[in-house]
């Protein structure tokens, strides 16, 4: 659906999720396996700068539920109108999910996927605020945190052992029952259904933020609390680290708390630039990636697959995928290891950003 955008919103919002997503290109799109390591995800524990666009966008999902529903309310009084309009945004979003990771071929795939979590996350994250309190929000989202750690920890699981790995723990083996062989890997997914569990409360963690941002507080308060809450969680997230170690394969605790520590800090200095000392000029291309955020990553993720699975015959008979052939010749011929990947990443960034520049230009603003 295409909307106008709403001028009471805060810019600084946009600019955040605009930052989330460019960095998700540049993640995303990178032409061979040779790349920069800060744009590697963690192999296992710890984390990289690449493990931080996911959560980060979880996390502005919920930021902006507390503005969006209560415009919504504003203007009709009708919650099961709302209600339904949650189930079909939420529908709409995991099917493009379905789509995005079939293209361009017809069949299943893969079911778990991002647009698929992201929809899983708003849906039951708008659920817990529409029916409970903010308090009652912040307790919802520790209990979550608590449920799966007990799960992952203390559940026995058949021919699973203590140790935990990527294919031998409990949220693997709900998705090799469920999904069978539409995951990303043969045994696991990093989009498991599990998994989602302390997704939903990055997202709920983002939902305190929101309401941070819109309540009665100075902008200065806002911006300080925002920084001790962030500090606050990535002091947590690294305590949390020592009995189950920050983990974005499992979506760990204490990576939850981690990341949303960071999120927190990183909204907090957007806020201070934008909102408080008026520094605007430097966020405009952030800006126009925001406002179309879910419509660039769907139009970029469905590009990425093309180039990758299409492909065509060369003249001594071997398959050459496009991604390759653009990659090496374009790119690998004059630019060494690295380099190479992190230039073809940050062009499919500039081009989606031409993209979004002429909806943002034509003033369309295109809304699940």
């Amino acid at each position: 659906m295409i909307r106008g955008r709403d001028s009471k919103r805060l810019l600084s919002i946009d600019v955040f999720r605009g930052i989330t997503l460019f960095g998700m290109l540049l993640v995303n799109n990178q032409g061979s396996l040779d790349i920069y390591p800060f744009l590697e995800h963690a192999r296992w524990n710890e984390w990289s700068f690449a493990d931080l666009v996911f959560p980060f966008f979880l996390f502005i999902v919920g930021v902006v539920m507390p503005f969006s529903f209560s415009n919504r309310l504003s203007h009709d009084n009708s919650r099961n109108r709302l209600y339904l309009q949650l189930v079909k945004r939420t529908v709409i979003l995991f099917g493009l999910g379905l789509f995005i990771n079939s293209f361009p071929y017809l069949g299943l795939s893969r079911i778990p996927g991002v647009l698929q979590r992201i929809a899983l996350c708003y849906f039951f994250s708008s659920l817990v605020v529409l029916k409970t309190s903010v308090r009652g929000q912040g307790v919802v989202a520790i209990i979550l945190l608590a449920i799966y750690w007990v799960l992952m920890k203390a559940m026995p699981v058949p021919d699973v052992s203590s140790v935990l790995t990527a294919e031998m723990n409990l949220g693997a083996y709900i998705d090799r029952f469920i999904f069978r062989d539409h995951m990303m890997e043969p045994t696991w997914d990093p989009e498991g259904l599990l998994s989602t569990v302390p997704a939903i409360s990055t997202t709920l963690f983002g939902v305190l933020a929101g309401h941070l941002l819109r309540s009665s507080k100075s902008p200065t308060q806002k911006t300080t609390m925002l920084l001790i809450s962030g500090a606050g969680g990535i002091v947590v997230g690294k305590i949390m680290d020592i009995w189950f170690p920050i983990n974005k394969i499992l979506w760990s605790p204490a990576y939850t708390v981690f990341t949303a520590g960071i999120a927190s800090i990183c909204l907090g200095l957007c806020y201070w630039l934008v909102e408080v000392k008026g520094y605007r000029r430097w966020s405009v291309p952030f800006v126009i990636y925001g406002v179309n955020a879910i419509a660039v990553y769907a139009f970029s993720s469905v590009l990425a697959n093309a180039l990758y699975r299409l492909s065509f015959t060369a003249s001594d008979g071997s398959k050459i995928r496009l991604r390759s052939y653009i990659f090496d010749n374009f790119y690998a011929s004059w630019a060494g290891p690295g380099h190479a990947s992190f230039f073809y990443a940050l062009t499919h960034a500039l081009i989606w950003l031409g993209f979004a520049a002429v909806l943002f230009r034509k003033k369309i603003f295109i809304k699940i």
